[in-house]
């Protein structure tokens, strides 16, 4: 079994390849991440790697996403939004959410909306989520404690 975790590593490579000539609009450049972003999943249901990452965001910190743009991926509609981030901690970074939403969430989205999302502080790969069971009073103080922090 030597060599089997860098031939996972290189087939991951290649879907990630195969993912960005299919889209060319979900590459990396496309989307305003770094190299090291792992890269959109061509089908997040059946990748492991995909669904642990969800699990994990969905109990990850809360941050303020302004939502920059958003591509379709299919017309469930699966969504891959792109959010200049701000974490309390005073991080900024180019985050990704890759969603499902309704047709009403989705004719609701507007470039400029500041959203709740949650990220993986260990981890800073550029993938978010949005935060809907994020309590309003919590959000808000977190608004307060980023809006304080850019007066000073």
């Amino acid at each position: 079994m030597f060599g089997w975790k860098k031939k996972k590593k290189k087939k991951l490579n290649g879907l990630n390849d195969l993912m960005e000539q299919l889209r060319p609009d979900l590459s990396r450049e496309s989307l305003g991440v770094g190299p090291d972003f792992p890269g959109v999943a061509p089908n997040p249901v059946l990748s492991s790697d995909a669904r642990k990452r969800n699990a994990e965001l969905r109990t990850g910190a809360l941050a303020l996403g302004v939502l920059v743009d958003w591509r379709e991926v299919n017309s469930n509609p699966r969504v891959v939004l792109m959010f200049d981030v701000e974490t309390v901690g005073g991080i900024s970074f180019r985050g990704i959410a890759d969603e499902k939403l309704t047709i009403t969430e989705l004719t609701r989205l507007a470039p400029g909306q500041t959203l709740p999302v949650r990220y993986r502080p260990a981890v800073m790969d550029h993938y978010v989520a949005l935060a809907r069971d994020a309590d309003p009073a919590h959000v808000q103080q977190l608004s307060d404690e980023i809006a304080s922090r850019k007066r000073t």
